[in-house]
């Protein structure tokens, strides 16, 4: 992620990476078993499964597994780190996960014939952090019940937002990419990575700031000093975008990188025809956008107070993506002026017959299964099924979908629930009325 409203991120520090000769043996071996899986000639036709997807002609619908709550997911120590250095550790965790979700929950998953890179990216970020109560149910759990602390309650705390400053620590990524090179560079090749999709949600960071009932009172009672809030901030993520073009440090997302709340961005369209591999631009990539906190505003006020601000952002993007946990059914007459609209999010709390008959095939649905059957005393396969194919027999082999499990609190700390759910989708999905 970019952002996160709970912490600023520390300078990254240019420091020369040494690993001993058993951390450099465990990435090699992780680094190899990677590469046997990266091998499989699979991958090639996932592509093109996403691809026919997202250039609505899909052939069936396409299913990822995401927001995994890895904590409760470690089975045999397949998870379980064992490098000490921290470079090597984060790069261990991401060999590991991938591995891990390839042997037992890959739906539609592909993994790249390279190792990634990543450049050494710094943003200071929007000036104000998120100050909260905290309430747990499990210790090891990243999900928690935040109460905001109000940071924002007058016109003139707007001048609290500040506009971010990007930095690319060249030297870092050097380290970094050096050691990668090094490591694993003779199992298969490593690129660098700059940043590629963007998650930009406006309103998820207001309401932390201003407070949820708060802020959805201010539509109302002080709708001038909302606008004024929202254009602040999109004008924060626009000045952040445009030193991200100025410094080259885009990287395309037209490939297995997730896109707004949903699966990949395999597709024709992009990078499309003015395309400088050396010099990636915003309209050779998607962009997206959302607004969670507006599940129960009207269409109308969805669009003054979100869409209509976001389409400065929107419009800057090859192609985009909309929506989250939101319903959005009900308000495809806003969402259909958004130009270059490509998918949009359906999440279980929608009116999914409403949401199917409005979206039709004229975009890709973005079909977001309840995760909440996970959390159940027993599990419920027969009820995991019936979820998934109520909503594909609604849709009826006329819509583009694909099915992201993702927002998952809790398996109950019994992983094969989401191993059996992937193979009941997969199944599903497999049996879907082709177009």
């Amino acid at each position: 992620m970019l952002h996160d409203p709970s912490h600023r991120s520390a300078v990254p520090l240019a420091e020369e990476i040494v690993l001993s000769a058993e951390e450099r043996g465990i990435l090699r071996q992780l680094g190899e078993q990677y590469a046997a899986i990266a091998s499989e000639s699979v991958h090639k036709e996932k592509a093109s499964l996403w691809t026919d997807l997202n250039d609505l002609k899909s052939r069936r619908p396409m299913v990822w597994i995401n927001e995994i709550p890895w904590h409760e997911m470690n089975v045999n120590d397949e998870l379980t780190l064992k490098c000490g250095n921290k470079w090597a550790r984060e790069l261990e965790d991401s060999l590991r996960k991938t591995i891990y979700q390839w042997n037992h929950m890959p739906g539609d998953m592909i993994v790249n014939p390279w190792f990634d890179c990543e450049k050494v990216i710094h943003s200071t970020d929007f000036g104000i952090l998120e100050e909260t109560d905290i309430a747990r149910t499990d210790d090891d759990n990243d999900i928690v019940s935040r109460h905001f602390k109000i940071q924002i309650s007058e016109p003139e705390d707007i001048e609290k937002i500040k506009m971010p400053v990007i930095t690319h620590n060249e030297k870092a990524t050097r380290f970094s990419y050096d050691t990668m090179q090094d490591v694993l560079g003779d199992i298969l090749p490593v690129k660098l990575k700059g940043q590629s999709h963007i998650w930009f949600t406006p309103w998820d960071y207001l309401i932390r700031w201003w407070g949820v009932s708060e802020a959805m009172m201010d539509l109302v009672l002080r709708p001038d000093m909302v606008h004024k809030a929202v254009d602040r901030m999109v004008d924060a993520w626009m000045v952040e975008l445009d030193q991200f073009e100025q410094q080259n440090l885009l990287s395309l997302d037209c490939d297995n990188t997730r896109i707004g709340s949903g699966g990949y961005g395999y597709c024709s369209d992009l990078p499309g025809d003015d395309f400088n591999p050396d010099r990636i631009k915003p309209k050779n990539m998607w962009g997206c956008s959302n607004a969670q906190i507006f599940s129960d505003v009207s269409p109308e006020m969805h669009w003054d107070f979100a869409i209509e601000h976001d389409m400065r952002w929107l419009e800057r993007w090859g192609l985009t993506y909309y929506g989250c946990c939101e319903p959005l059914a009900g308000k495809m007459e806003q969402l259909r002026r958004i130009p270059n609209l490509r998918k949009i999010s359906c999440s279980p709390w929608n009116d999914t017959k409403k949401a199917i008959g409005e979206i039709r095939d004229e975009y890709v649905i973005s079909r977001k299964p309840n995760p909440a059957v996970f959390a159940t005393t027993e599990w419920d396969a027969g009820e995991a099924r019936k979820q998934i194919r109520d909503f594909l027999t609604e849709a009826d082999g006329n819509c583009h979908i694909e099915l992201i499990m993702k927002d998952i609190s809790t398996v109950n700390y019994k992983p094969e629930r989401l191993w059996d759910w992937e193979k009941i989708v997969m199944e599903e999905v497999e049996n879907f009325p082709s177009r």
